[in-house]
């Protein structure tokens, strides 16, 4: 029988602090119910140093005290109940309906913290996830089971690519595999949710959506397990329904700053910059949720965005997530500032695992050799532009005159693309051969005689 407390030692911001607790174990759901009204507020336990105990609250703090309140160990870790009936539904940040529609009922529980992978039985990733973007499926390809981030910037329009993606997101062209997608925002606006959930429903695609949401205004500790619920979810379809599944994930920054509000209250050691010397595990345990694993069908491929502070990519949250992600995908503001949507630089950015999971039997055969190609010359472009700060672009020889026109012509054609517009892989290869054909064959170093001959002259 567990036992009920009556005792609050402290209440810190979103902590309660206990002291002669027996019998309880990390994570443990803890029932608070305030007398008088009856309600009941969840938290868990985080900290357990002998016969002290600290537990997050999930709801706000304010009107908790030792003397009204009644503290009940419910002896069960934190599960949600998962079900095929999670798609086109609409949850806060632990895991509770709020679109007006019933609760999840099942006999199978997750727990949020998820399963441990032995990372000899994950599964290389291979084939590729359409974005219908064409900076990203051409340049920085989505690889299935990858984990590939969005830094983003402050007024950047980060919503509105995360709300495209989710919209036009798909394993392929005449692919039947089953393919859903997991969204969570974290510590967004209002607005900002009543856009993806208006952008989802004029797509069509909410049926396919399971969405997670945890507002600005919501207790920071319901932030931590906001992407939490979201994996949780994704590993239930992914690896007992043998789906694909793609989780975007958006803003880790506010989740960071969650954490570190976090470490303050429990009055912990701060590392760089006030955040927690832990918050790389804290993110590791985050990204390795996806992935694919043998002898399963199904995939989780992790999209996370974030905002750098001051478009600092050395900051921590960025900095950290590079160790452990496959690459990135870098929003840049001087595009933005162009009004170039969506603002993807290219430079900075990259696929680790594109190489395998592009050309022949894939995408096409001359993917990798036009991104590549396109890669080197938009490179050329940026000293073309430096040089013609300095000499004008008057005094340019011809060719680097071409290869001014040539990034005039990417960025406008290649780079820049309408929120409702969705570019197919072979559309957007196609593009690419288009754009090349503005520079001397002389300067296409990248591509072989064999695809020259059968692409080159077609686009011209």
């Amino acid at each position: 029988m567990k036992k009920e407390y009556l005792r609050i030692d402290k209440v810190v911001g979103p902590l309660i602090h206990i002291s002669d607790v027996d019998d309880v174990f990390y994570g443990e759901v803890v029932d608070i119910m305030e007398i008088g009204t009856g309600k009941i507020k969840k938290g868990k336990v985080i900290k357990i140093d002998e016969k002290n105990v600290i537990i997050q609250v999930f709801q706000n703090t304010a009107g908790l005290a030792a003397g009204n309140s009644i503290i009940k160990f419910t002896g069960e870790s934190f599960n949600l109940p998962m079900s095929l009936d999670l798609q086109g539904r609409i949850f806060n940040g632990v895991g509770e309906p709020i679109d007006n529609g019933s609760d999840i009922f099942s006999l199978v529980e997750a727990n949020i913290n998820g399963r441990p992978i032995n990372p000899m039985s994950r599964e290389y990733p291979r084939n590729f996830i359409q974005t219908g973007i064409s900076s990203i499926d051409t340049l920085a390809t989505l690889i299935r089971g990858q984990k590939l981030p969005i830094f983003s910037g402050n007024g950047l329009p980060h919503n509105e690519l995360a709300a495209q993606i989710v919209k036009q997101a798909r394993l392929g062209d005449n692919v039947d595999e089953d393919f859903a997608i997991v969204f969570a925002a974290i510590g967004v606006k209002h607005d900002d949710e009543k856009f993806f959930r208006k952008s989802f429903d004029d797509a069509n695609v909410m049926d396919r959506v399971v969405m997670f949401v945890n507002y600005a205004d919501d207790p920071i500790a319901e932030r931590i397990t906001t992407p939490r619920c979201a994996l949780t979810a994704a590993e239930y379809l992914a690896f007992e329904k043998h789906m694909h599944i793609l989780v975007v994930m958006t803003d880790i920054t506010s989740y960071c700053e969650a954490l570190r509000e976090i470490s303050s209250a429990r009055e912990e050691v701060p590392s760089r910059k006030g955040y927690p010397g832990y918050m790389y595990s804290d993110l590791a345990s985050l990204y390795e949720r996806a992935g694919m694993l043998r002898d399963q069908l199904g995939s989780i491929t992790f999209l996370p965005i974030l905002t750098m502070p001051n478009d600092d990519i050395t900051h921590p949250i960025p900095d950290l997530t590079g160790y452990i992600t496959e690459g990135q995908v870098v929003l840049g503001r001087d595009l933005f500032q162009r009004s170039i949507y969506p603002p993807v630089a290219i430079l900075p950015s990259l696929s680790r695992l594109m190489k395998d999971g592009i050309g022949e039997g894939f995408t096409r055969e001359d993917h990798a050799e036009v991104a590549n190609q396109l890669f080197a010359s938009y490179s050329k472009v940026q000293e073309v532009r430096d040089l013609s700060q300095i000499i004008g672009e008057e005094d340019l020889s011809p060719t680097d005159k071409k290869y001014m026109a040539f990034g005039r012509a990417f960025e406008a054609k290649f780079l820049n693309q309408g929120f409702d517009e969705s570019r197919n892989i072979i559309q957007s290869l196609n593009l690419g051969w288009k754009l090349l054909a503005l520079l001397p064959l002389t300067e296409l170093d990248r591509l072989s005689p064999e695809n020259i001959e059968k692409y080159f002259h077609k686009e011209l």
